[in-house]
């Protein structure tokens, strides 16, 4: 498989531009590896808001990779598009162990959530390394497993600020899980569409009663996967408003330096 090469921005808007789907908004991007301590190497894209100073990081961590889930999943490709123009925040989204995307192939296969464990720690350890602060995990479905399981456990939990679940099953991740992260007394914000497949907004306000100071909110019309721009501006909306402790609404247009998604 090739390697792609990051989205770049190359001409300029005649006004303000709505964004759409392919939309690439001016960032510094670089392709990455993060190297885990049980021996693979991981693929992934680190983007940076140009000149202006970052004022969050966010780590996506992906749905699951033996459904279609990988480090372009579009919520969170979009994010890195969007995020560090929109909102100042750096982005790290990389694929977890056998999983590929244009980008390339991460080393080792897939562990049900076991061995990532390790992919998890290399990412905050990257972060850690390029000097990145105020660090929020961002999981997506299977990526929801691997931020309760992991995020509350060191080394992760003294590096985070805290953590926003989109569309989380609950399968691999249990009550234990729940509780712990309660104990450790990091945010944590859950949006439950309306009509996912496998956990709606009645039941996660239930499951997540082990974690009472979770901000659990239901997204009405939603789906599983996210899928039309109304659902996806409001997933970045509500990410960026759970990491600045206040509603954002961020721009959905743009004036200025404008690229769009290489094919």
């Amino acid at each position: 498989m090739a390697i792609s090469t990051p989205a770049t921005v190359n001409r300029v808007t005649d006004g303000p531009e709505e964004l759409g789907p392919t939309t690439v908004l001016p960032a510094v991007r670089e392709n990455i590896e993060l190297h885990t301590d049980d021996g693979h190497v991981l693929v992934g894209e680190w983007a940076e808001p140009e000149g202006a100073k970052s004022s969050a990081t966010l780590l996506f961590l992906h749905p699951l990779p033996t459904h279609g889930g990988f480090m372009d999943s579009h919520v969170f490709k979009k994010a890195s598009y969007r995020l560090p123009a929109l909102a100042h925040a750096s982005v790290l989204r990389f694929n977890t162990r056998g999983t590929s995307s244009p980008r390339g192939t991460s080393e080792g296969q897939f562990e049900e959530g076991i061995g990532e464990a390790h992919d998890v720690a290399a990412a905050i350890r990257f972060l850690q390394e390029r000097g990145a602060s105020n660090i929020w995990l961002v999981g997506w479905s299977f990526g929801t497993e691997l931020v309760l399981k992991y995020g509350s456990l060191e080394p992760v939990a003294s590096a985070i600020k805290g953590a926003i679940l989109l569309s989380p099953p609950l399968h691999r991740a249990d009550d234990s899980d729940l509780v712990r992260w309660e104990e450790s007394g990091l945010p944590l914000t859950v949006l439950v569409p309306e009509k996912d497949d496998y956990l709606r907004p009645k039941e996660a306000h239930e499951r997540f009663g082990l974690v009472p100071s979770a901000s659990v909110i239901g997204v009405d019309g939603a789906k599983h996967l996210w899928v039309g721009e109304k659902f996806v501006r409001r997933a970045h909306d509500e990410i960026v408003s759970a990491v600045a402790g206040r509603p954002v609404r961020l721009k959905t247009t743009w004036d200025g330096s404008i690229g769009t998604e290489p094919r």
